[in-house]
């Protein structure tokens, strides 16, 4: 019998770790985006320009189907579910750190977006979400007829 000597701490850098990572994503929360305990959240960036409003969230290994993107009242819903291979789950894993499960991302739009006219697409594990902003309303002169 081998004997091996047991050290906390690996363990106890690793759950500082977690706990890091836990305290980084509730400081980056914007207001009024959940932060929903136990559920995986994956990495989102947020952007914009005079013409739309771009959001990429990084979803490594989540197929297109397991993701649902809506809108509902003004905020963009992103859920979905990273699985766990049936290969993989039957493998002897020594360290798992890649969060799978549920997910879901929420975010607050901006009235200037157009939702009927936005687009997603997955590429390389990464899902972009362009928003197009509503052109701009022009005044309109009104003619005032006589009479």
């Amino acid at each position: 019998m081998v004997m091996t000597r047991w050290s906390p701490w690996p363990e106890l850098r690793s759950m500082q770790e977690r706990m890091e990572r836990l305290l980084e994503m509730s400081r980056e929360r914007s207001a009024g985006e959940p932060f929903e305990q136990g559920r995986w959240q994956p990495a989102a960036d947020v952007y914009e320009d005079e013409r739309e409003v771009v959001i990429k969230v990084d979803l490594p290994e989540v197929d297109q189907e397991d993701i649902d993107v809506r809108i509902e009242e003004g905020t963009l819903i992103v859920q979905g579910v990273r699985r766990l291979e049936q290969e993989e789950r039957q493998s002897r894993y020594q360290r798992i750190e890649r969060e799978h499960g549920p997910f879901k991302r929420v975010f607050a739009l901006p009235a200037s977006v157009d939702p009927d006219r936005t687009v997603a697409r997955c590429d390389r594990g990464v899902l972009k979400i362009v928003l197009p902003k509503k052109p701009d309303v022009q005044p309109r002169q009104i003619e005032i007829s006589l009479g």
